[in-house]
């Protein structure tokens, strides 16, 4: 079990920036995979730790980056839109997972930050 908190969520102009932090209450060293999700109407995946694999509408503008010794993930979100926002979520994937599907290999959820990006 993997406990996570997000932060750094706000409310920006568009083209600003943001920059989400997820820390872990314990190490994750060992977690396979960790991923950001957005809440808007359903939820959808971001992007993947560890892999160049990003939603297509953040493609070039938004990173994730993973530092083990601290605990953490951060998203870093440039040239924001009104289209996203929504509340971020960080997640761990289960270590007995394959998958990506949020629902059923994502099985440890911070409690999400909001985001706001206004015209």
């Amino acid at each position: 079990q993997v406990q996570l908190v997000e932060s750094g969520g706000g409310s920006v102009q568009t083209g600003g920036s943001l920059r989400l932090s997820c820390t872990a209450a314990t190490s994750i060293s060992s977690v396979p995979g960790m991923a950001w999700f957005r809440e808007r109407a359903g939820v959808a995946a971001i992007g993947y730790d560890g892999s160049s694999v990003y939603a297509d509408s953040v493609k070039g503008r938004f990173t994730i980056s993973r530092d083990n010794a601290k605990g953490t993930v951060s998203l870093q979100m440039n040239s924001l839109k009104p289209e996203d926002s929504g509340m971020y979520y960080c997640a761990a994937k289960s270590a007995f997972s394959c998958g990506d599907t949020w629902d059923v290999d994502y099985v440890n959820w911070g409690q999400g930050t909001q985001v706001k990006v206004s015209s």
